[in-house]
Protein backbone atom coordinates (compact mmCIF):
# COMPACT_ATOMS: atom_id res chain seq x y z
CA UNK A 1 0.00 0.00 0.00
CA UNK A 2 1.22 3.16 -1.01
CA UNK A 3 2.47 5.56 1.91
CA UNK A 4 0.34 8.89 2.07
CA UNK A 5 1.34 11.97 1.26
CA UNK A 6 2.41 14.47 4.17
CA UNK A 7 -0.76 16.62 5.18
CA UNK A 8 1.77 19.72 6.48
CA UNK A 9 3.89 19.75 3.33
CA UNK A 10 2.93 23.08 1.80
CA UNK A 11 4.03 22.07 -2.01
CA UNK A 12 2.27 17.93 -0.93
CA UNK A 13 -1.04 19.35 -0.05
CA UNK A 14 -4.32 21.41 -0.48
CA UNK A 15 -4.15 22.48 -3.85
CA UNK A 16 -1.02 20.99 -4.61
CA UNK A 17 -1.46 17.52 -3.22
CA UNK A 18 -0.74 14.49 -6.10
CA UNK A 19 -3.48 12.90 -7.85
CA UNK A 20 -2.70 9.19 -7.93
CA UNK A 21 -5.12 8.73 -10.84
CA UNK A 22 -4.85 8.94 -14.45
CA UNK A 23 -8.06 9.13 -16.84
CA UNK A 24 -10.36 10.04 -19.75
CA UNK A 25 -13.66 12.43 -20.00
CA UNK A 26 -14.55 12.43 -23.45
CA UNK A 27 -17.29 14.99 -22.83
CA UNK A 28 -16.77 17.32 -19.97
CA UNK A 29 -19.84 18.95 -18.17
CA UNK A 30 -19.83 22.57 -19.60
CA UNK A 31 -21.22 25.47 -17.54
CA UNK A 32 -21.91 28.47 -20.32
CA UNK A 33 -20.93 27.89 -24.06
CA UNK A 34 -17.41 26.67 -25.45
CA UNK A 35 -16.52 28.52 -28.32
CA UNK A 36 -16.80 26.53 -31.32
CA UNK A 37 -14.06 28.14 -33.62
CA UNK A 38 -11.54 26.71 -30.64
CA UNK A 39 -10.20 23.60 -31.98
CA UNK A 40 -7.17 22.14 -30.77
CA UNK A 41 -5.47 21.35 -27.35
CA UNK A 42 -4.45 23.07 -24.00
CA UNK A 43 -1.31 21.06 -21.84
CA UNK A 44 -0.69 21.49 -18.58
CA UNK A 45 2.06 20.40 -17.00
CA UNK A 46 3.42 19.93 -13.22
CA UNK A 47 4.86 18.07 -10.63
CA UNK A 48 3.07 15.13 -9.36
CA UNK A 49 4.59 12.62 -7.82
CA UNK A 50 3.52 8.97 -8.15
CA UNK A 51 4.57 8.26 -4.40
CA UNK A 52 5.74 9.89 -1.87
CA UNK A 53 9.29 11.27 -1.41
CA UNK A 54 12.30 10.31 -0.08
CA UNK A 55 13.27 13.21 2.38
CA UNK A 56 12.67 16.83 1.85
CA UNK A 57 10.56 17.40 -1.27
CA UNK A 58 11.02 20.15 -3.66
CA UNK A 59 8.30 20.26 -6.49
CA UNK A 60 10.83 21.05 -9.00
CA UNK A 61 11.79 17.34 -9.06
CA UNK A 62 8.55 15.44 -8.96
CA UNK A 63 7.15 13.36 -11.73
CA UNK A 64 6.15 15.37 -14.36
CA UNK A 65 1.99 14.37 -15.02
CA UNK A 66 0.59 16.29 -18.10
CA UNK A 67 -3.30 17.41 -18.48
CA UNK A 68 -4.45 17.75 -21.86
CA UNK A 69 -8.14 19.44 -22.78
CA UNK A 70 -8.74 18.59 -26.44
CA UNK A 71 -11.30 21.53 -27.83
CA UNK A 72 -13.56 20.03 -30.69
CA UNK A 73 -16.42 22.01 -31.89
CA UNK A 74 -17.85 23.10 -28.61
CA UNK A 75 -16.89 19.72 -26.76
CA UNK A 76 -14.12 19.37 -24.36
CA UNK A 77 -12.67 16.26 -23.62
CA UNK A 78 -10.05 15.80 -21.27
CA UNK A 79 -7.00 13.29 -20.18
CA UNK A 80 -4.16 13.48 -17.83
CA UNK A 81 -0.89 11.15 -17.59
CA UNK A 82 2.33 10.44 -16.02
CA UNK A 83 5.65 11.05 -18.37
CA UNK A 84 6.53 7.86 -18.33
CA UNK A 85 10.69 8.81 -17.32
CA UNK A 86 13.21 6.00 -16.96
CA UNK A 87 12.46 7.91 -13.15
CA UNK A 88 9.13 7.22 -13.54
CA UNK A 89 9.40 3.26 -14.62
CA UNK A 90 12.12 2.25 -11.45
CA UNK A 91 9.99 3.79 -8.96
CA UNK A 92 6.41 2.27 -10.77
CA UNK A 93 7.90 -1.34 -10.17
CA UNK A 94 9.39 -0.82 -7.11
CA UNK A 95 6.06 0.51 -5.83
CA UNK A 96 7.80 3.23 -3.70
CA UNK A 97 9.88 6.57 -3.75
CA UNK A 98 13.75 5.60 -5.17
CA UNK A 99 14.72 9.08 -6.19
CA UNK A 100 15.55 11.81 -3.91
CA UNK A 101 13.62 14.72 -4.59
CA UNK A 102 15.71 17.29 -2.23
CA UNK A 103 18.38 17.49 -5.02
CA UNK A 104 20.66 15.73 -2.59
CA UNK A 105 22.19 12.40 -3.51
CA UNK A 106 22.31 11.75 0.19
CA UNK A 107 18.42 11.06 0.37
CA UNK A 108 18.47 8.60 -3.01
CA UNK A 109 18.37 4.60 -2.49
CA UNK A 110 21.62 3.21 -2.54
CA UNK A 111 20.21 0.76 -5.43
CA UNK A 112 20.12 4.09 -7.51
CA UNK A 113 22.69 5.75 -6.15
CA UNK A 114 24.71 7.58 -9.24
CA UNK A 115 22.26 6.21 -11.67
CA UNK A 116 21.84 9.37 -14.39
CA UNK A 117 17.99 9.35 -15.93
CA UNK A 118 16.13 11.68 -18.90
CA UNK A 119 14.70 14.00 -15.93
CA UNK A 120 11.56 14.41 -14.86
CA UNK A 121 9.57 16.25 -17.60
CA UNK A 122 7.57 18.23 -15.11
CA UNK A 123 7.97 22.20 -15.74
CA UNK A 124 7.28 23.03 -19.33
CA UNK A 125 5.65 21.75 -22.77
CA UNK A 126 6.15 23.18 -26.39
CA UNK A 127 4.60 22.32 -30.04
CA UNK A 128 7.48 22.97 -32.75
CA UNK A 129 8.30 20.88 -35.66
CA UNK A 130 5.16 18.70 -35.25
CA UNK A 131 6.46 17.47 -32.37
CA UNK A 132 4.91 18.19 -28.63
CA UNK A 133 7.88 18.20 -26.29
CA UNK A 134 7.82 17.86 -21.89
CA UNK A 135 10.38 19.99 -20.88
CA UNK A 136 12.64 20.74 -17.57
CA UNK A 137 15.94 22.69 -17.53
CA UNK A 138 17.97 19.99 -16.02
CA UNK A 139 18.08 17.13 -18.67
CA UNK A 140 16.76 17.18 -22.47
CA UNK A 141 13.52 17.56 -23.99
CA UNK A 142 10.63 13.86 -24.00
CA UNK A 143 8.59 13.58 -27.11
CA UNK A 144 4.83 12.87 -26.01
CA UNK A 145 1.95 12.10 -28.63
CA UNK A 146 -0.43 15.06 -28.45
CA UNK A 147 -3.11 13.03 -28.42
CA UNK A 148 -2.88 9.62 -26.49
CA UNK A 149 -0.09 11.79 -24.12
CA UNK A 150 1.62 8.22 -24.61
CA UNK A 151 5.72 8.60 -24.51
CA UNK A 152 7.16 8.67 -27.01
CA UNK A 153 11.18 8.93 -25.66
CA UNK A 154 13.59 11.23 -25.48
CA UNK A 155 14.28 13.58 -28.24
CA UNK A 156 17.72 14.90 -29.29
CA UNK A 157 16.94 16.76 -32.28
CA UNK A 158 18.55 14.01 -34.33
CA UNK A 159 21.45 13.73 -31.81
CA UNK A 160 22.41 17.40 -32.23
CA UNK A 161 21.20 18.03 -28.19
CA UNK A 162 24.46 17.63 -26.44
CA UNK A 163 22.33 17.22 -22.92
CA UNK A 164 20.00 19.98 -21.48
CA UNK A 165 18.14 22.36 -22.65
CA UNK A 166 15.66 25.30 -21.10
CA UNK A 167 12.35 25.08 -20.23
CA UNK A 168 10.97 28.24 -21.72
CA UNK A 169 11.83 27.75 -25.61
CA UNK A 170 10.91 31.20 -27.78
CA UNK A 171 9.46 30.79 -31.18
CA UNK A 172 9.70 33.02 -33.98
CA UNK A 173 6.51 33.94 -34.94
CA UNK A 174 8.00 34.82 -38.71
CA UNK A 175 10.08 32.76 -39.14
CA UNK A 176 9.29 29.36 -37.09
CA UNK A 177 12.71 29.13 -35.59
CA UNK A 178 12.55 28.24 -32.31
CA UNK A 179 15.36 29.52 -29.76
CA UNK A 180 16.57 28.15 -26.45
CA UNK A 181 19.35 27.44 -24.31
CA UNK A 182 21.30 25.33 -22.35
CA UNK A 183 22.36 26.29 -18.76
CA UNK A 184 24.86 24.10 -17.51
CA UNK A 185 25.47 22.42 -20.01
CA UNK A 186 26.91 18.82 -19.63
CA UNK A 187 27.30 20.05 -15.82
CA UNK A 188 29.55 23.18 -16.37
CA UNK A 189 29.19 25.05 -13.23
CA UNK A 190 31.52 27.69 -14.56
CA UNK A 191 28.58 29.90 -15.74
CA UNK A 192 28.75 29.18 -19.56
CA UNK A 193 25.34 28.61 -21.58
CA UNK A 194 24.73 26.90 -24.86
CA UNK A 195 23.02 28.93 -27.34
CA UNK A 196 20.73 26.90 -29.75
CA UNK A 197 18.10 27.22 -32.43
CA UNK A 198 16.28 24.80 -34.65
CA UNK A 199 14.58 25.62 -38.08
CA UNK A 200 10.80 25.48 -38.14
CA UNK A 201 11.33 21.42 -38.93
CA UNK A 202 13.08 21.31 -35.80
CA UNK A 203 16.26 20.60 -37.50
CA UNK A 204 19.17 21.94 -35.15
CA UNK A 205 20.99 25.37 -36.76
CA UNK A 206 23.21 26.74 -34.36
CA UNK A 207 24.78 25.67 -31.45
CA UNK A 208 27.53 28.26 -29.66
CA UNK A 209 29.10 28.99 -26.35
CA UNK A 210 28.25 32.21 -24.14
CA UNK A 211 30.59 32.38 -21.18
CA UNK A 212 28.71 33.96 -18.75
CA UNK A 213 29.55 36.48 -16.04
CA UNK A 214 28.91 33.68 -13.04
CA UNK A 215 27.24 30.38 -12.57
CA UNK A 216 23.69 31.30 -12.07
CA UNK A 217 19.85 29.85 -12.00
CA UNK A 218 18.73 30.88 -15.46
CA UNK A 219 15.30 29.96 -16.02
CA UNK A 220 13.32 32.23 -19.00
CA UNK A 221 15.43 34.34 -21.37
CA UNK A 222 14.03 36.69 -24.11
CA UNK A 223 14.15 37.23 -28.20
CA UNK A 224 13.98 39.80 -30.36
CA UNK A 225 14.85 40.36 -34.67
CA UNK A 226 17.91 40.99 -33.91
CA UNK A 227 19.14 39.94 -30.00
CA UNK A 228 18.86 37.52 -27.63
CA UNK A 229 18.71 38.60 -24.11
CA UNK A 230 19.81 36.62 -21.19
CA UNK A 231 19.34 38.17 -17.27
CA UNK A 232 21.84 36.48 -14.99
CA UNK A 233 20.37 37.16 -11.61
CA UNK A 234 22.84 36.60 -8.28
CA UNK A 235 21.10 33.23 -7.23
CA UNK A 236 24.38 31.64 -7.51
CA UNK A 237 25.26 27.18 -7.66
CA UNK A 238 28.22 25.90 -6.15
CA UNK A 239 28.94 22.22 -6.62
CA UNK A 240 32.47 23.24 -3.97
CA UNK A 241 29.70 24.56 -1.68
CA UNK A 242 27.77 21.66 -1.51
CA UNK A 243 31.03 19.32 -1.05
CA UNK A 244 31.46 21.45 1.95
CA UNK A 245 28.01 21.25 3.29
CA UNK A 246 27.08 24.73 2.68
CA UNK A 247 23.97 25.43 0.20
CA UNK A 248 24.73 24.73 -3.21
CA UNK A 249 22.34 27.51 -4.16
CA UNK A 250 22.75 30.74 -2.30
CA UNK A 251 21.11 33.90 -2.56
CA UNK A 252 24.40 36.83 -3.17
CA UNK A 253 23.29 40.30 -4.18
CA UNK A 254 26.78 41.63 -4.31
CA UNK A 255 27.12 39.95 -7.26
CA UNK A 256 24.75 42.54 -8.99
CA UNK A 257 22.19 41.26 -11.79
CA UNK A 258 23.37 41.32 -15.47
CA UNK A 259 21.89 41.44 -18.89
CA UNK A 260 23.65 39.92 -21.78
CA UNK A 261 22.63 40.75 -25.53
CA UNK A 262 23.62 38.78 -27.97
CA UNK A 263 22.95 38.92 -31.77
CA UNK A 264 20.54 36.55 -32.97
CA UNK A 265 22.24 36.39 -36.73
CA UNK A 266 26.18 36.51 -35.91
CA UNK A 267 28.82 35.38 -33.65
CA UNK A 268 28.36 34.73 -29.72
CA UNK A 269 31.93 36.33 -28.93
CA UNK A 270 29.95 39.55 -29.37
CA UNK A 271 28.01 39.44 -26.76
CA UNK A 272 27.74 42.38 -23.99
CA UNK A 273 27.19 42.04 -20.63
CA UNK A 274 24.97 44.82 -18.68
CA UNK A 275 25.18 45.30 -14.72
CA UNK A 276 22.21 46.12 -13.00
CA UNK A 277 21.31 46.51 -9.25
CA UNK A 278 20.53 43.02 -7.44
CA UNK A 279 17.27 41.04 -8.21
CA UNK A 280 15.69 37.95 -8.83
CA UNK A 281 13.33 37.35 -12.27
CA UNK A 282 11.77 33.74 -13.04
CA UNK A 283 10.04 34.87 -15.77
CA UNK A 284 10.38 37.15 -18.43
CA UNK A 285 6.76 38.67 -20.31
CA UNK A 286 8.33 39.76 -23.57
CA UNK A 287 10.98 41.69 -25.25
CA UNK A 288 11.12 44.47 -28.41
CA UNK A 289 12.59 46.74 -29.76
CA UNK A 290 11.73 50.25 -30.75
CA UNK A 291 13.41 54.05 -31.47
CA UNK A 292 17.18 52.01 -31.35
CA UNK A 293 16.36 50.90 -27.82
CA UNK A 294 15.47 47.21 -26.43
CA UNK A 295 12.66 47.04 -23.98
CA UNK A 296 12.26 43.89 -21.47
CA UNK A 297 9.33 43.16 -19.61
CA UNK A 298 10.18 40.86 -16.72
CA UNK A 299 8.39 39.96 -13.32
CA UNK A 300 11.05 41.15 -10.86
CA UNK A 301 11.24 40.24 -7.06
CA UNK A 302 14.20 41.72 -5.23
CA UNK A 303 15.32 39.05 -3.83
CA UNK A 304 14.39 35.31 -4.18
CA UNK A 305 13.72 32.86 -1.13
CA UNK A 306 16.91 31.49 -0.51
CA UNK A 307 19.25 32.61 2.31
CA UNK A 308 22.60 34.47 1.71
CA UNK A 309 25.78 32.58 2.31
CA UNK A 310 25.39 33.84 5.68
CA UNK A 311 21.79 32.11 5.87
CA UNK A 312 20.14 35.50 6.29
CA UNK A 313 16.51 34.76 4.28
CA UNK A 314 15.13 37.90 2.74
CA UNK A 315 12.17 39.99 4.27
CA UNK A 316 9.04 38.43 2.65
CA UNK A 317 8.09 41.61 1.19
CA UNK A 318 11.02 41.49 -0.95
CA UNK A 319 9.87 38.27 -2.27
CA UNK A 320 6.89 40.02 -4.13
CA UNK A 321 6.79 39.92 -7.90
CA UNK A 322 5.90 42.80 -10.05
CA UNK A 323 5.83 43.54 -13.73
CA UNK A 324 8.85 45.89 -14.50
CA UNK A 325 10.30 47.07 -17.41
CA UNK A 326 14.12 47.59 -18.42
CA UNK A 327 14.65 50.35 -21.16
CA UNK A 328 18.25 48.94 -22.51
CA UNK A 329 19.93 52.33 -24.28
CA UNK A 330 22.58 52.44 -26.80
CA UNK A 331 25.11 55.65 -26.49
CA UNK A 332 24.05 58.32 -27.64
CA UNK A 333 21.09 57.87 -30.49
CA UNK A 334 23.40 55.57 -32.49
CA UNK A 335 21.01 52.38 -33.41
CA UNK A 336 21.33 50.00 -30.68
CA UNK A 337 23.95 46.29 -31.27
CA UNK A 338 25.02 43.90 -28.88
CA UNK A 339 28.04 45.57 -28.60
CA UNK A 340 26.96 49.42 -28.38
CA UNK A 341 24.94 49.50 -25.51
CA UNK A 342 25.45 51.78 -22.39
CA UNK A 343 22.62 51.40 -19.73
CA UNK A 344 19.50 49.89 -18.54
CA UNK A 345 16.24 52.18 -17.21
CA UNK A 346 14.28 50.40 -14.67
CA UNK A 347 10.21 51.23 -14.02
CA UNK A 348 7.40 49.59 -12.35
CA UNK A 349 4.91 48.93 -14.59
CA UNK A 350 1.90 47.85 -12.59
CA UNK A 351 2.05 47.64 -8.90
CA UNK A 352 -0.14 44.74 -8.88
CA UNK A 353 1.91 41.39 -7.18
CA UNK A 354 1.89 38.81 -10.42
CA UNK A 355 3.79 35.96 -12.05
CA UNK A 356 3.61 33.79 -15.10
CA UNK A 357 3.53 36.48 -17.91
CA UNK A 358 2.07 35.29 -21.31
CA UNK A 359 1.53 37.16 -24.17
CA UNK A 360 -0.16 36.43 -27.88
CA UNK A 361 2.72 34.32 -29.19
CA UNK A 362 2.21 36.32 -32.45
CA UNK A 363 3.66 39.06 -31.07
CA UNK A 364 6.72 37.12 -29.17
CA UNK A 365 9.85 39.65 -29.33
CA UNK A 366 7.77 42.14 -31.16
CA UNK A 367 6.08 45.38 -29.73
CA UNK A 368 2.91 44.60 -28.50
CA UNK A 369 0.23 46.13 -26.30
CA UNK A 370 -1.48 42.87 -24.06
CA UNK A 371 0.01 40.94 -21.31
CA UNK A 372 -1.77 38.17 -19.22
CA UNK A 373 -0.55 37.07 -15.24
CA UNK A 374 -1.60 34.85 -12.68
CA UNK A 375 -1.54 37.69 -10.02
CA UNK A 376 -2.92 38.44 -6.10
CA UNK A 377 -0.85 35.83 -4.50
CA UNK A 378 2.56 33.90 -4.77
CA UNK A 379 5.79 34.74 -2.62
CA UNK A 380 5.81 37.62 -0.17
CA UNK A 381 2.05 37.64 0.25
CA UNK A 382 1.15 35.11 2.65
CA UNK A 383 -0.73 32.68 0.05
CA UNK A 384 1.13 30.19 -2.42
CA UNK A 385 -1.63 30.37 -4.86
CA UNK A 386 -2.65 33.23 -6.98
CA UNK A 387 -6.28 34.30 -6.50
CA UNK A 388 -6.71 35.95 -9.46
CA UNK A 389 -6.11 36.81 -14.11
CA UNK A 390 -4.77 39.61 -15.08
CA UNK A 391 -4.59 41.23 -18.14
CA UNK A 392 -2.11 44.22 -18.82
CA UNK A 393 -2.83 47.00 -20.92
CA UNK A 394 0.60 48.47 -21.87
CA UNK A 395 -1.38 50.88 -23.74
CA UNK A 396 -3.24 52.55 -21.09
CA UNK A 397 -1.27 51.33 -18.04
CA UNK A 398 -3.67 49.27 -16.57
CA UNK A 399 -4.16 45.67 -15.12
CA UNK A 400 -7.45 44.41 -15.12
CA UNK A 401 -8.09 41.85 -12.61
CA UNK A 402 -10.47 38.44 -12.19
CA UNK A 403 -11.02 36.68 -9.29
CA UNK A 404 -12.87 33.49 -9.77
CA UNK A 405 -13.74 33.28 -5.74
CA UNK A 406 -12.11 33.22 -2.20
CA UNK A 407 -11.43 30.09 -2.00
CA UNK A 408 -10.42 29.70 -5.70
CA UNK A 409 -6.54 29.63 -7.40
CA UNK A 410 -6.06 30.05 -10.92
CA UNK A 411 -2.62 28.60 -13.40
CA UNK A 412 -1.08 30.76 -15.43
CA UNK A 413 -3.41 32.05 -18.26
CA UNK A 414 -2.61 30.99 -21.91
CA UNK A 415 -3.58 33.19 -24.92
CA UNK A 416 -5.20 31.58 -28.03
CA UNK A 417 -6.29 33.69 -30.88
CA UNK A 418 -9.75 34.09 -32.06
CA UNK A 419 -8.12 32.97 -35.68
CA UNK A 420 -4.86 33.13 -37.41
CA UNK A 421 -5.23 36.76 -38.30
CA UNK A 422 -7.33 38.29 -35.73
CA UNK A 423 -5.71 41.15 -34.47
CA UNK A 424 -3.61 41.10 -31.41
CA UNK A 425 -5.47 40.27 -27.99
CA UNK A 426 -8.66 38.91 -30.00
CA UNK A 427 -8.84 35.49 -28.75
CA UNK A 428 -9.47 33.77 -25.99
CA UNK A 429 -7.52 33.23 -22.23
CA UNK A 430 -7.36 29.19 -21.14
CA UNK A 431 -6.49 28.93 -17.02
CA UNK A 432 -7.60 25.90 -14.65
CA UNK A 433 -9.06 26.93 -11.54
CA UNK A 434 -8.82 25.09 -8.57
CA UNK A 435 -11.65 25.48 -5.84
CA UNK A 436 -10.42 24.75 -2.47
CA UNK A 437 -14.37 24.13 -1.41
CA UNK A 438 -14.83 21.15 -3.38
CA UNK A 439 -11.12 19.84 -3.78
CA UNK A 440 -11.72 19.99 -7.53
CA UNK A 441 -10.90 22.60 -10.86
CA UNK A 442 -12.14 23.22 -13.82
CA UNK A 443 -11.08 24.81 -16.90
CA UNK A 444 -12.13 28.56 -17.61
CA UNK A 445 -12.38 30.11 -21.20
CA UNK A 446 -12.27 33.67 -21.17
CA UNK A 447 -12.79 36.34 -23.33
CA UNK A 448 -8.96 37.61 -23.89
CA UNK A 449 -10.66 41.63 -24.51
CA UNK A 450 -12.24 41.29 -21.21
CA UNK A 451 -11.39 38.13 -18.74
CA UNK A 452 -12.70 41.18 -15.75
CA UNK A 453 -15.91 40.02 -16.56
CA UNK A 454 -15.28 35.97 -15.92
CA UNK A 455 -15.61 33.14 -17.47
CA UNK A 456 -17.27 32.69 -20.89
CA UNK A 457 -17.58 28.79 -19.77
CA UNK A 458 -15.93 26.64 -17.00
CA UNK A 459 -15.60 22.72 -18.41
CA UNK A 460 -15.90 20.61 -15.04
CA UNK A 461 -13.62 17.93 -13.69
CA UNK A 462 -14.57 16.03 -10.60
CA UNK A 463 -11.22 15.93 -9.55
CA UNK A 464 -8.31 18.83 -8.55
CA UNK A 465 -5.67 19.46 -10.93
CA UNK A 466 -2.85 19.72 -8.90
CA UNK A 467 -1.24 23.34 -9.06
CA UNK A 468 1.59 23.41 -11.65
CA UNK A 469 3.73 25.36 -13.72
CA UNK A 470 3.27 26.19 -16.81
CA UNK A 471 0.57 25.27 -20.74
CA UNK A 472 0.43 25.51 -23.77
CA UNK A 473 -1.33 25.88 -26.64
CA UNK A 474 -1.34 23.31 -29.70
CA UNK A 475 -3.81 24.12 -32.63
CA UNK A 476 -5.34 21.39 -35.12
CA UNK A 477 -4.58 23.47 -37.73
CA UNK A 478 -0.79 23.25 -36.81
CA UNK A 479 -1.21 19.55 -37.20
CA UNK A 480 -1.29 18.19 -39.95
CA UNK A 481 -2.08 15.21 -38.72
CA UNK A 482 -5.41 16.58 -37.81
CA UNK A 483 -6.49 18.10 -40.49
Amino acid sequence: MATPFPSDHPYLSKGFEPIRLECDYADLAIEGEAPKELRGSLYRIGPNPQFAPRGPYNPLLGDGMIHAFHFRGGRISYRNRWVRTQQWHRERAAGRALFATSASPRDADPQVAGLETDGVANTHLVWHGGRLLALEEGHGPIEIEPVSLDTLGTWTFAGALAANMTAHPKIDPESGEMIFFANFPGRDFSGAIELYAADREGRLTRRERIQGPLPSVVHDFAITPNFVIFLICPLTVSLERARLGRPAVAWEPEKQSHLGIVRRHGRTESVQWLELPPCMVWHIMNAFENGGAIYLDVCAQDAPAFATLEGVTPDAARLRQYLTRWRIEPPGRRKATADALSHAVTERLSDVVCEYPRIDERYCGRPYRYGYVACCGGPGTGDLFHRAIGRFDHATRRMEVYRPGRHCAVSEPVFVPRCADSEEGDGYLLAVVYDESRNASCLGVFDARRPEQGPLCRALLDHRVPMGFHGSWRSDADDPTMV
